[in-house]
């Protein structure tokens, strides 16, 4: 059984689930899901940027909307239980937990508890995060110890 540590931002597509869980092809896989909820006030920032920078001026506009600290652990448990079942109704094994504290940190524990084999990050683009190597596959390369992944995620 081939394990991956996937962290994710928002709930996973049909197409992420397909995705993620052919990558081994017929190996079965086991999924710990480290669900990060959205950031703080910088993160809108950030966020915004890379919006426009994608053309994307109204989600840009609506960066400031977006659940925050304990208002965002609701939507992130809903998000991380959608995903867990659509793994689980592909086959595979998965469990999972929201993180917001140190989710480096937390990563990496659960990828030296679990012998995990991989990291899976899912995230939309970050352009101005990647551009600096502060994006969360950047970051986890040099932390976690196994191979990290960095996949886009498919929007709804």
């Amino acid at each position: 059984m081939f394990t991956s540590v996937l962290m994710i931002e928002k709930p996973l597509t049909s197409v992420d689930v397909e995705f993620v869980t052919t990558l081994h092809g017929d190996e079965g896989v086991s999924f710990i899901v480290l669900m990060q909820p959205r950031g703080d006030q910088a993160d809108v920032l950030l966020r915004a940027i890379d919006d426009v920078a994608m053309g994307e001026l109204k989600e840009a506009a609506r960066e400031g909307e977006e659940p925050e600290g304990r208002e965002a652990r609701p939507p992130a448990e809903q998000a991380l239980e959608h995903s867990l079942r659509a793994l689980r109704d592909a086959g595979c094994e998965a469990v999972g937990q929201v993180v917001e504290d140190h989710p480096l940190d937390k990563m990496k524990a659960v990828v030296e508890e679990a012998g995990a084999d991989e990291v899976i990050v899912l995230t939309a683009p970050h352009y101005v995060e990647e551009f600096f190597h502060r994006d969360w596959a950047s970051r986890a390369r040099h932390k976690v110890g196994v191979p990290v992944l960095k996949l886009f995620a498919h929007s709804g």
